[in-house]
């Protein structure tokens, strides 16, 4: 007799045979709908930022722990951390000259760490380093945001290099994550704390990516206007909108594995 199939087994399968516009359709339903239900299960929506601060901490935790108690550094992406880095220094400058607050020391904590886990897979775990699958040509993406920062930045009455430098930061990183997913398709197999760290960037740039846009419904387009004019305060929302979706697909497979019971993540071809 043949055991019955999971819920999440048989909706997986009908996902995976789906054409991509319906794929497409699918994930925008969902996350729709996942807006829809924070919206009215949490009342102060500036929740949900400290909640994406958190969730971001607790992967960097993972990735500590990866790092310090396995001895390995393997499946993690280098220039990614660099990226991260980057952006989280001048996110850092800018907050310190532009809106000093309780952010900047949040930035500060997570800059740090970085710098401790660049300095970790550069010296102390470069053996385990896998370097030939870290081929992500990080030029591709630092060029074009600076470039468009040049472009299209704030309008506020802030020096404008100090705007065109908050600009390229939150350009970067909306983007900052592809070194990392270009590993992880390269080596097809992710093991569970790297798989760990990436759902919770994921996670937290998903509550980001509501805070603002559950803000911006709650103002009714009063917070964009805020922001400034120009295309600005459209490239921030849609900045973090590309952070979200640029993940959705790993943590689709991410939460398929955990559900199947697989403690080691087997991505199929074209995910990433």
């Amino acid at each position: 007799m043949r055991a019955p199939k999971r819920p999440i087994h048989t909706l997986s399968t009908w996902v995976r045979r789906q054409p991509p516009k319906v794929k497409a359709f699918l994930a925008v339903v969902t996350g729709m709908a996942a807006l829809v239900v924070l919206r009215f299960i949490v009342h102060d929506h500036d929740n949900l930022f400290v909640a994406a601060e958190a969730v971001h901490s607790i992967g960097i935790m993972v990735l500590i722990y990866k790092l310090t108690k396995e001895k390995t550094c393997a499946g993690l992406s280098l220039k990614s951390q660099e990226l991260t880095a980057m952006f989280l220094a001048v996110r850092l400058y800018c907050s310190f000259v532009m809106e000093y607050d309780i952010h900047t020391l949040l930035d500060l904590a997570t800059l740090v760490t970085t710098l401790w886990v660049i300095y970790m897979i550069r010296f102390n775990l470069k053996s385990s380093y896998m370097e030939d699958k870290d081929n992500f040509a990080i030029y591709y993406v630092v060029v074009p945001c600076a470039l468009l920062a040049l472009f299209i930045h704030p309008s506020t009455s802030h020096h404008l290099l100090n705007r065109i430098s908050w600009a390229f930061c939150v350009y970067l990183e909306a983007v900052s994550v592809l070194p990392q997913l270009r590993v992880m398709q390269n080596t097809k197999i992710v093991e569970p704390f790297t798989a760990h760290y990436v759902f919770a960037l994921g996670v937290a740039r998903f509550l980001s990516c509501a805070h603002w846009v559950l803000q911006v419904l709650d103002t009714r387009g009063h917070l964009l206007v805020a922001l400034g004019y120009g295309l600005w305060p459209s490239m921030v929302l849609i900045s973090e909108i590309v952070q979200t979706f640029i993940l959705a697909d790993f943590c689709y497979y991410y939460v398929k594995s955990v559900f199947g019971g697989q403690l080691v993540l087997r991505l199929p071809s074209g995910v990433v």
